[in-house]
């Protein structure tokens, strides 16, 4: 298998990061867009779109992983032109790939999800009654998306200390993982199949966007209730 197929825990991945004056990792979402295998940015951007969502359902704040900034390239007549681009952290990569990864990334994901929740991700989908086409992570309650990012967490640390690039062997690694993370939920006496499932990823983000359109259209209602 190539390495570029995994391209959040290989070699490929990691020799696309760059890192600020003070030091703080990050990764260029148009680099990432090609290591993925996107041809067109606007596709790409919904993949983006979907992970920024993730991210706020997730409990964390948007901005300290997705920073909208500038990016030059040359064009063919050697002048430079500027074109948008994000500096991303390593969860907000992760939260792409999970979003918009390739098959082999899926498979290794599917393989984690088994581990935690001790039945299939299709099971699980059936229980919480999600469409075949949506991932399972959509309808995660806010601390399963938390064991699963600490699980892989742990993979990604041990791919990249002990070499992995075979999917076989990261699939191991993050089976354990998972197994690891469930044990602990179960001494804690949280039985992760057994919780209900969350609020919809899309309605929330559709509700997000609602609000946030009301307040552009509103701007003198901000702070409002702070001040009454």
């Amino acid at each position: 298998m190539k390495t570029e197929l995994i391209p959040m825990l290989t070699a490929t991945f990691e020799g696309h990061a760059q890192q600020t004056e003070n030091g703080v990792e990050y990764w260029l979402a148009r680099d990432l867009q090609h290591l993925l295998g996107y041809s067109k940015w606007d596709n790409f951007l919904g993949v983006v779109s979907k992970a920024k969502t993730a991210c706020e359902v997730s409990g964390r704040t948007v901005a300290d992983h997705f920073a909208d900034v500038g990016k030059m390239v040359d064009l063919c007549s050697g002048s430079k032109r500027e074109v948008d681009d994000l500096m991303l952290s390593r969860y907000a990569c992760y939260l792409i790939a999970q979003t918009g990864g390739n098959n082999d990334f899926a498979l290794i994901c599917s393989k984690g999800e088994q581990a935690l929740f001790g039945k299939s991700t299709q099971a699980m989908k059936a229980q919480w009654k999600v469409p075949d086409n949506r991932p399972l992570a959509d309808f995660a309650p806010r601390i399963i998306l938390k064991a699963k990012d600490f699980a892989t967490e742990i993979t990604i640390f041990n791919a990249r200390q002990h070499g992995m690039s075979s999917e076989s062997a990261i699939s191991r690694e993050h089976v354990t993982n998972n197994e690891a993370v469930r044990d602990t939920l179960l001494e804690r006496g949280i039985r992760p199949e057994t919780l209900p499932a969350a609020e919809d990823v899309k309605k929330v983000e559709r509700r997000l966007a609602s609000e946030e359109k009301k307040s552009l259209m509103n701007p003198e209602g901000l702070g409002a209730e702070e001040e009454s």
